[in-house]
């Protein structure tokens, strides 16, 4: 496994989000406005009610894992410090196997397009390198 670059309070110096919504744990690789590798532990909190008895991460939050780590590759940028980045498309997603409690998501996130305020980054999320999903997400930042 990689160093850790940004642990969850650098992360948190970043990203607007908290608990329970922070969906990354730490940042092993970061290019400013380029890519991003961070990972996510699976907890049985982060599964509550999905679904009891057969815990399932939500394919939903993993799509907000991806986002964030894509988040932290722009909001860290120096003129983008203190701003947000929203959701503007989720395109092509595609989940490939279940996750559950325990698992370690690995996520990446490239960025491939921005003009202007808007961008698009090629996600995927994996887990002991089996490819969990992958897709194509735009974003917008903003105050």
């Amino acid at each position: 496994m990689s160093d850790v670059v940004l642990n969850r309070e650098q992360i948190e110096e970043i990203l607007p989000h908290r608990a329970p919504f922070l969906l990354i744990d730490e940042v092993t690789e970061l290019i400013p406005g380029a890519r991003v590798v961070a990972r996510k532990t699976v907890t049985e909190e982060d599964c509550a009610g999905h679904f009891p008895g057969n815990p399932i991460f939500p394919g939903v939050k993993t799509v907000e894992a991806l986002a964030q780590c894509g988040a932290v590759a722009v909001l860290s940028q120096p003129e983008n410090r203190g701003k947000l980045a929203l959701f503007a498309g989720i395109d092509d997603i595609r989940f490939k196997r279940i996750c559950r409690p325990g698992d370690v998501l690995d996520l990446e996130c490239e960025v491939e397009t921005v003009r202007g305020p808007i961008g698009k980054g090629k996600v995927r999320a994996s887990v002991g390198g089996q490819l969990a999903a992958r897709g194509t997400l735009t974003f917008a930042v903003g105050e």
